[in-house]
């Protein structure tokens, strides 16, 4: 193989301290970049729509993904379920009823 160095890569994924799995050293979230590339998306499409990431990354996590697709699957169904979660108790938290009228009193 001459001098051509195999080495193993890191996968780049690190996750928060909200236990949300991030790319490389960006905000991008894992669920960002799989809804993308389940959607069609290209990785030079993915790195269009979030241009903070690097393109080996997006193709790293891509990778990973087609590797490990049930538990990043499983992984991602539990954010949006999490997500679903918090939105309904904004939800019953704050009445939303009314709020237009209200915004528009508060102009006059």
């Amino acid at each position: 193989m001459g001098n051509l160095a195999l080495t193993t890569e890191p996968i780049p994924l690190h996750t928060d301290q909200g236990g949300v799995v991030r790319v490389g050293g960006t905000r991008v979230t894992l669920d960002s970049v799989i809804y993308a590339f389940r959607e069609g998306s290209t990785a030079e499409q993915i790195l269009e729509q979030y241009p903070s990431l690097r393109l080996a990354d997006v193709y790293a996590v891509i990778s990973y993904y087609l590797r490990h697709g049930e538990e990043v699957d499983a992984y991602v169904e539990e954010q949006r379920r999490q997500a679903e979660e918090v939105r309904r108790q904004d939800e019953a938290r704050f009445d939303r009823s009314g709020i237009r009228e209200r915004l528009l009193a508060r102009r006059k």
